[in-house]
Parts: C-alpha cells; sequence; structure tokens
C-alpha cells in the first residue's frame, strides 16, 4: 500500500480543492487511472430515508428503489467489505447496486459518513484488465475522502434547497408589502427630505452616531435604514430597539444579554441586541424614554464599546453604529434632568431633523401614490392612482399622525374601493377612523358665515405671525435653540421654528447684539 501513498494525496487535494461532488470525481478518474487499471469512476449516493439512489459520474441518474433493495444495500456499506467482479454478477449479488447498463469488471466499496451509509464508490476497470486484491485495500482506503466528498456535495445541497426556500419566503413577504427589493424607497428624497437627504448622506459613510428628531410617524426607521445601507456596514446586521417598549426591569437583559441563572427565568444565555448587532447598526428608537438607570449603562458602551452581560464577570466588546430617535425635545429634557447631558452629548455628534408631512406637501402625491399601489399589491386589487381631487383633499388634512397615518388613510381608501375606485374621502372622514375632520359648515353647531370673512385686527395671519417671532427673537437677542432660545420661549421645536422662519422670511440675525 506504500505505493499508492502518493496517490492517495492526490485524491484528498482535489477533494479539498472541488467541494462540489460531480467535479471531484472528474477530477479524481485520471489521477486512479495513473496508478491502477481503471477507466471510470462512480459515486452513487443512497437516501435510505426516501429509498432512491442517485449516481455521479461520466452520466448522472436519480431512481427510486424498493424498500427490500435500499435496506440490502444499507447493510452491504456497513459491512465495510469491498465487493469485485462482472457486472453482471455484481448486479445480482446486490441488486440496486450499479447503474444501469454498466458493463465489464467492477469493484463496489461503501462509503460511510458518521457511522451511517452514505452511498457506494464504484471503479470499473479498463477493458482486458482485472481488479486484485491489492486494488480492494487500495478501494477501501479511498472510502474516506470520497465519504467526505459525498458529505459535502450534500452539505451544498442542503444549503442550496434552504436558500432557494428563503428567496421564495422573500419573493412571497415582498409581494405583500407591494415592494420589488428590501430597500426602502424614500419617497420625496428630491422634494421634502432633501435637506434631510443631504444630511444622511454626509453621516452614513462615517460611524459617528447619528441623532434623528421627528414627530411620531415621519419616517425614522425609514431614515436610520437608509443611513445603514448607505454605509461600509451595509452588509452587516440592522437591528431596531423600541427603548420605550421594554419593561425598565428588563432593559439590561435586552440591551447587553445575560447569562444563565443570572435572575430567575434565565435557563440560559442570551446574548444582547449590542451583542448581535456586532458589525453592524443598532437603531435605537424612542431613546428619550429610557430611564436614568439604563442611560448611564448605555453610556459607558458608547465611550469605550464594552460591556458586561447580566450576570457575568467577562467584558465583551461590540463594535456597533448606533442610530438613535426620538420625537421628544431631549435638549429640553437635559435641562429639565430628565436625560443625562453627558449621553446628549455622545448621541447627538450628528443631528438630522425629518420634517413633518404638514411641512412636505409638494410630496403628498407621490406618498399616496406609492401606498395606493402598495396596498392594491397586497390586497390583491387592481392598482390605481390618486386623482387631482383626491390629492387636494388629502393636501388639505393636517396629518397629525404624518406618512404612517397617510399609509393607513390609503389602504382604507383602496379597501372600501374595492379595485374601482380610491375612496379617499370616505376614508379621511370621521367613519374612516382618521380623526376629526371638519367637512361642512352644517357639520358645526353654528349657522353658516355669508359675506367676507373679516380681516383680523391689524394684519393678515402671516403678518401676526412674523411679529410674534420677531418679538420672541428680540427677547432672545436672535438666539433660535437651547434653554434661553426663541423656540423654547414659544414652545416649538427649533426645526419647526427655523422652517418657519424661512417661510416667513425672518433673519433670526438682524436680533442679534451689535
Amino acid at each position: 500500500m506504500e505505493r499508492f501513498a502518493p496517490l492517495l494525496l492526490d485524491v484528498w487535494r482535489e477533494v479539498g480543492r472541488h467541494i462540489e461532488l460531480g467535479l471531484a470525481v472528474a477530477r479524481c478518474t485520471p489521477l486512479l487511472a495513473r496508478r491502477v487499471p481503471v477507466e471510470e469512476v462512480w459515486v452513487r449516493r443512497l437516501d435510505l430515508a426516501h429509498q432512491s439512489a442517485e449516481t455521479v459520474g461520466p452520466s448522472q441518474s436519480r431512481e427510486s428503489l424498493a424498500a427490500p433493495t435500499i435496506a440490502e444495500l444499507g447493510a452491504f456499506c456497513r459491512r465495510e467489505r469491498p465487493l469485485r467482479g462482472t457486472a453482471a454478477s455484481v448486479a445480482r449479488r446486490l441488486p440496486g447496486a450499479l447503474p444501469e447498463g454498466l458493463e465489464g469488471e467492477v469493484l463496489v466499496c461503501p462509503l460511510l459518513h458518521d457511522g451511517e451509509p452514505a452511498g457506494l464508490l464504484i471503479l470499473r476497470a479498463r477493458e482486458g484488465r482485472h481488479f486484485e486484491r491489492e486494488h480492494e485495500e487500495v478501494a477501501r482506503a479511498l472510502a474516506e475522502p470520497f465519504a467526505v466528498a459525498l458529505a459535502n456535495d450534500q452539505r451544498i445541497a442542503e444549503l442550496e434547497s434552504l436558500r432557494r426556500a428563503a428567496e421564495a419566503d422573500k419573493r412571497s413577504l415582498l409581494t405583500r408589502l407591494g415592494r420589488d427589493d428590501l430597500s426602502e424607497s424614500i419617497v420625496g428624497a428630491d422634494g421634502g427630505l432633501a435637506a434631510s437627504m443631504e444630511r444622511i448622506e454626509l453621516a452614513a459613510p462615517s460611524d459617528v452616531p447619528v441623532l434623528l428628531l421627528g414627530e411620531t410617524g415621519s419616517g425614522k426607521e425609514v431614515a436610520a435604514r437608509a443611513i445603514h445601507s448607505r454605509s461600509r456596514r451595509a452588509a452587516g446586521p440592522f437591528l431596531r430597539v423600541n427603548c420605550g417598549a421594554i419593561p425598565a426591569g428588563l432593559i439590561d437583559s435586552e440591551l447587553f444579554g445575560h447569562e444563565r441563572g443570572s435572575f430567575t427565568g434565565a435557563s440560559t444565555q442570551r446574548k444582547g441586541w449590542f451583542e448581535r448587532a456586532d458589525g453592524g447598526t443598532l437603531f435605537l428608537d424612542e431613546i428619550g424614554e429610557l430611564p436614568p438607570a439604563a442611560q448611564v449603562r448605555l453610556l459607558r458602551i458608547l465611550q469605550d464599546g464594552s460591556f458586561e452581560r447580566v450576570g457575568g464577570t467577562r467584558t465583551l466588546h461590540a463594535d456597533v453604529r448606533i442610530v438613535a430617535a426620538t420625537h421628544r425635545d431631549l435638549h429640553a429634557m437635559v435641562g429639565e434632568g430628565r436625560f443625562r447631558e453627558d449621553l446628549w452629548y455622545r448621541l447627538a455628534v450628528f443631528v438630522i431633523h425629518l420634517p413633518p408631512l404638514r411641512e412636505r406637501p409638494e410630496d403628498i402625491a407621490a406618498l399616496a401614490t406609492h401606498f395606493a399601489l402598495r396596498a392594491a399589491t397586497r390586497f390583491g386589487l387592481p392598482p390605481l392612482t390618486p386623482t387631482r381631487d383626491d390629492v387636494t383633499l388629502l393636501a388639505g388634512y393636517a396629518w397629525p399622525g404624518n406618512i404612517r397615518e397617510l399609509g393607513a388613510v390609503m389602504d382604507r381608501a383602496v379597501l372600501l374601493g374595492q379595485g374601482r375606485v380610491l375612496e379617499v374621502a370616505k376614508a379621511l372622514g370621521p367613519a374612516g377612523g382618521a380623526g376629526p375632520r371638519v367637512t361642512s359648515m352644517e357639520s358645526l353647531a353654528i349657522p353658516p358665515v355669508t359675506g367676507p370673512l373679516p380681516e383680523p385686527p391689524g394684519s393678515r395671519l402671516d403678518e401676526a405671525m412674523t411679529r410674534h417671532i420677531e418679538a420672541a427673537l428680540a427677547r432672545t437677542f436672535g438666539r433660535v435653540e437651547g434653554p434661553f432660545g426663541a423656540a423654547r420661549a414659544l414652545g416649538v421645536n427649533p426645526h419647526t421654528l427655523r422652517a418657519r422662519m424661512r417661510k416667513l422670511g425672518i433673519d433670526w440675525k438682524a436680533h442679534r447684539r451689535r
């Protein structure tokens, strides 16, 4: 057997180099032919559970076998002794062992994987040549690398089956969501969200923490996913944590994980959100809802990336990019002592404001069309787009629930119309659940006003608003943000105030101290 050692080494190399069974068999055949009288090589995979055999070699085939036949082949494999002779004699002694039409002298060797029957290695001798006893020993030595090749090929087949199943699930989910791919479409990126998208493009390539500010339903998660997909971590995980939905007693366990037995009910070790997001992005939604104790522990991991699981003593590290979001005024909460100032400075390295839908009227038509088409796909109805009258109705609504509410309204409009028309008016009315809305003067308990409405004393509404904002800027010497800014004095978000000042043409610099 020593003279066949180089042959075995070459076979092992080819099996390791080509994990696909067909390619491994093709590459190993000429190696065997140079040292033993082999003309062709087959590997016959046995599936005892499904009573089938698949042949890989010069020709490919798959066939079903009777239960007694497959059982006999399994028993032959467990004996681990090769069988040689003419193809006809081997077929009589061991039915089902050879592919159909095989002729000449053959050598059949069992293949085992983890002690269980996996298949058969079949060698066919060259015409006029015969296998000797030493060739049986060679075949037994070859059984191990070919069994490994068979196991690798089986794993590839299983992974491919799982991949196809996952792709089918993905296509099904995308169909239900009315989308073509997993990337979130950002409607209004060139319209009302243009300024926000510019800041997203600036922040995404770096790893700096980003703080997203905006009202509920304004699209903060979509913005966070856009940051992740444009970053160098796009191939890593993106995990969303709603900080306001975690019970106070479980915050540490959820964020940092716990060890087995660390508290009642901790029957197994659990990785926290930070550990699971390693190499990717962690989106901390509603960060303003974190209690003070959790804020302290969050500050540590933001400083050096280190943390400990609950009940653990080993310091762990996580490479995570943080994107936080809130609809609250965190700066005001810092001044009131409800949010840690040092954590605020860690999170607010790069702040992005997402305007509410009422400040994006130019995007309503595109958003309504997007949601209408998505709803039609999800509900299996013909696609319809909003008419000009529909858009006018939508533009006249205040949208306290922002984009999330618009999506719900369009879902109702599609369902109410049943593919015939979009019932936007019904979807917006009180019966549709979109909140109180005045649709006519008769709905009020006052008589309608006839003739022109009286103008407010002094000037129009915009002029009155301008004077009000300028008075606040004069008192704060042109300061817009901060504890002593005009936004605090007026009780509005600083970004909202700036947008209103731009619309009214108010220059805050004119009120600065000279």
